[in-house]
């Protein structure tokens, strides 16, 4: 039986009906919140250090109930931007997650002045870090253990005023498998092969006596690897916040232990069996070869300026599991480079070396803006678009920018 010509228009019509339910209007370029070209769908993923923290428990969520300027300001960027994940970097963890439910109901779900519209995550990961968790440890090496304020928290397993502080929130408008996310929240530092165990300078012994440094924890927050089910297919989320390689003295054990928690990621994606490698519930090795991931966070670590040790995020950045692609840029950052200056004494701080508009954020005169925040997705994925959300002076969404020092990186990826 020859089939009919409406049979053969009826085929034609499903075939460009299947086609266009991966179409959507979007504009790769330019404003990243505006969508009106059509192609294939990209998936924007972002990190952000949202700055959204507080200084003692429950902190957080009286400065959300109280209506927070900066938390607006920062709901007015992610509904400019509008990723479809994002990793915001020091919003204070609790157990509950009532914080969690306070930011998405009354600002995320609430369009903001400079912002866009409403924006729905119905997903998220939320789990304990380690920051402002009393290790019942000397750590700072001052002879006392605990205590008041700083001291208190420079014995936490990361630093911290309160269990915690600095934490990370990950929204995802896909499904998370919650069951399979790992975090190496406990994993001792020592348990690295070739850790970089801090020194005394003075005379040369370990900064740590050994019954520090077998307990001592690797992560100052937490290292975590959230499978999200994207159309993309599995996309592993590998989330953290390294501490900044500052505020200790001339030992370094902050940028030593800056660069490991960096490397941490490297030797996770690198082959080879890693027994040491062993996650919270007991389960060793790296990622599967064949996974594909997003790098997230605030790793605290420039390639070439600022302090830190810049081998650790370099490294990661050449691992052949990451993909290549153009570094986020913008506009602000560069001129913020080129205005920065202390406005009492004039000091514009230390010159850079670096691409000064890759910078993700201005930290005062005598530091500068510097590349801080890091997407980085894994080889396999289409490059589409990217930046860094810091519009220039006299931009109207210049007046958002602020809710933070730190600037959102977004990055759009395609399957190809």
């Amino acid at each position: 039986m020859i089939p009919s010509a409406r049979f053969f228009a009826l085929a034609l019509f499903s075939v460009a009906l299947l086609a266009c339910t991966a179409c959507v209007r979007v504009n790769v370029h330019g404003d990243p919140g505006h969508r009106s070209m059509p192609v294939q769908t990209p998936l924007r993923i972002a990190t952000y250090n949202a700055s959204l923290y507080a200084g003692e428990t429950d902190g957080l969520r009286a400065r959300l109930e109280a209506g927070d300027a900066g938390a607006r300001k920062v709901t007015a960027v992610l509904q400019r931007v509008r990723p479809d994940i994002v990793l915001l970097n020091e919003f204070d963890y609790d157990a509950g997650g009532r914080t969690a439910d306070l930011f998405q109901r009354d600002y995320l779900e609430r369009a903001q002045a400079g912002g866009g519209e409403a924006l729905h995550y119905r997903y998220r990961y939320f789990a304990p870090v380690n920051t402002g968790v009393p290790s019942g440890l000397d750590l700072d090496g001052n002879g006392t253990t605990g205590g008041d304020g700083r001291e208190r928290g420079n014995d936490a397993w990361g630093y911290g005023l309160h269990p915690g502080q600095y934490g990370m929130l990950l929204l995802s408008k896909y499904p998370i498998d919650t069951a399979a996310a790992r975090t190496f929240r406990q994993l001792r530092w020592s348990a690295m092969p070739d850790a970089r165990r801090p020194r005394d300078p003075d005379g040369g012994q370990w900064w740590h006596p050994d019954a520090v440094w077998s307990q001592l924890r690797l992560s100052s927050k937490s290292h975590w690897d959230v499978p999200v089910r994207t159309p993309a297919g599995v996309l592993h989320v590998l989330a953290s916040h390294p501490t900044p390689p500052v505020f200790d003295g001339q030992e370094d054990r902050n940028g030593a232990r800056n660069a490991d928690e960096i490397r941490l990621w490297t030797e996770y994606l690198s082959a080879g069996d890693k027994p040491w490698l062993c996650d919270d519930s007991g389960r060793c090795g790296g990622l599967e070869a064949d996974a594909r991931f997003v790098i997230l966070g605030d790793l605290n670590n420039d390639p070439v300026d600022g302090d830190g040790r810049h081998e650790a995020i370099v490294e990661l950045l050449e691992h052949p599991r990451v993909l290549r692609y153009p570094t986020p840029a913008s506009e602000g950052a560069a001129i913020a480079a080129a205005t920065s200056a202390d406005a009492a004494t004039g000091d514009t701080g230390p010159a850079r070396r670096g691409a000064p508009a890759h910078a993700t954020g201005d930290f005062g005169p005598r530091v500068g803006p510097l590349r801080l925040d890091y997407v980085l997705p894994s080889t396999g994925f289409e490059f589409v678009d990217s930046g860094v959300f810091w519009p220039p002076p006299g931009d109207p969404a210049a007046a958002i920018v602020d809710g933070s020092d730190h600037r959102l990186v977004w990055v759009d990826l395609r399957h190809p």
